[in-house]
């Protein structure tokens, strides 16, 4: 199968994810759901549109383009995937693939469903894939590794995995950045960057950079149409129980009746809890965003004002090249020895 088969099979994929039909995405999540909660039909329906969006034919040709189109030399390449939101090993698989590799992929317990269904409908439009991926139990067949986890995890892989080439990826999150000066309707747009996928995300804002003095009504208000996360079961139980240690510890916060917002350090926040911080000019914000960068998965602002930051609403929308950890997959596929 040659490199311009396999970009072909994975335009075309892209095409059947935007002709499915509302019953078929129905369908589907309510088997992701069965075993993950997560899962709900509103999420999975916004990863299959950002599948698709990523399979774009110009864009995905170019972004192939930069890249070797066959590997020196073949290898089987073992992927553990994480299964924190929807089809979250998508981009893993697709990279592996496309560069000329064999994939084992190791899906999440938490995702025994999302990913195997897309492999199907893969290998559906082009069969010669059935030979050139497995989903497995165990890498122990694997030449090179490709893993994503928590802190704690990445230590177990490294471990492992660390006689051979290796891509680990860690811990990341995301910030958004606020003047004070935004609209109401600029910061209703950062609701998706909070609550898609309900905060579970590495691409999800956890935490806010504001100005000393800032006034939050405006954004408090501006989030308010996304009150309806409280309707899941399992984030109403993580906002009830981090409202109540809030209170019974007697932090500070703000609450929206969905939402809790505290000035807290840490880039990570709980489940229905976002964490703030202050500043006071610019380049204090500067200083302190360089200092957690390597923690930092991306970040927002108003129509992306602040250098290399994705404008409101566009952190669950990367590109095809914006890859998790900052890390080019690709650059890695090409370069094993």
């Amino acid at each position: 199968m040659t490199h311009s088969d396999r970009l072909a099979a994975f335009v075309a994929l892209g095409r059947r994810l935007e002709q499915l039909t509302d019953e078929e995405v129905t369908t589907l999540a309510a088997r992701a759901r069965n075993t993950n909660a997560w899962f709900d039909a509103p999420n999975v329906t916004a990863a299959l549109r950002g599948i698709a969006d990523l399979l774009a034919e110009e864009p995905l040709r170019q972004w192939a383009a930069r890249y070797p189109a066959e590997p020196s030399t073949p290898r089987r390449v073992g992927v553990v995937m994480a299964g924190n939101i929807p089809f979250v090993g998508f981009h893993d698989l697709m990279c592996v693939l496309l560069s000329g590799h064999q994939l084992l992929a190791k899906p999440s317990a938490e995702d025994t469903v999302l990913m195997r269904w897309l492999a199907e409908e893969l290998v559906r439009l082009e069969p010669r894939f059935a030979e050139r991926m497995a989903f497995v139990p165990r890498l122990n067949d694997a030449d090179a590794f490709i893993a994503t986890g928590s802190d704690n995890t990445a230590r177990y892989f490294e471990y492992y995995f660390g006689k051979k080439p290796n891509l680990i990826r860690r811990n990341r999150t995301s910030l958004a950045v606020l003047t004070g000066e935004e609209t109401r309707e600029a910061l209703a747009n950062l609701g998706p960057d909070i609550f898609r996928y309900y905060g579970l995300g590495c691409r999800n804002v956890s935490k806010l950079f504001v100005p000393e003095g800032y006034d939050f009504t405006p954004l408090l208000d501006g989030l308010q149409p996304w009150h309806d996360v409280l309707n899941h079961h399992k984030y109403q139980n993580n906002y009830d129980y981090n409202k109540s240690i809030l209170l019974v510890n007697r932090v500070p916060h703000f609450d929206t009746g969905f939402l809790l917002l505290t000035e807290n350090p840490p880039l990570v926040s709980p489940i229905s809890v976002v964490h703030y911080g202050t500043y006071s000019d610019t380049a204090d914000l500067t200083a302190q965003l360089a200092a957690v960068a390597p923690q930092t998965q991306c970040i927002v602002s108003d129509n992306g004002w602040y250098a290399g930051s994705f404008a409101f609403g566009q952190a669950q929308h990367p590109g095809v090249g914006d890859y998790a950890d900052g890390v080019d997959t690709m650059a890695f596929l090409a370069g094993m020895a």
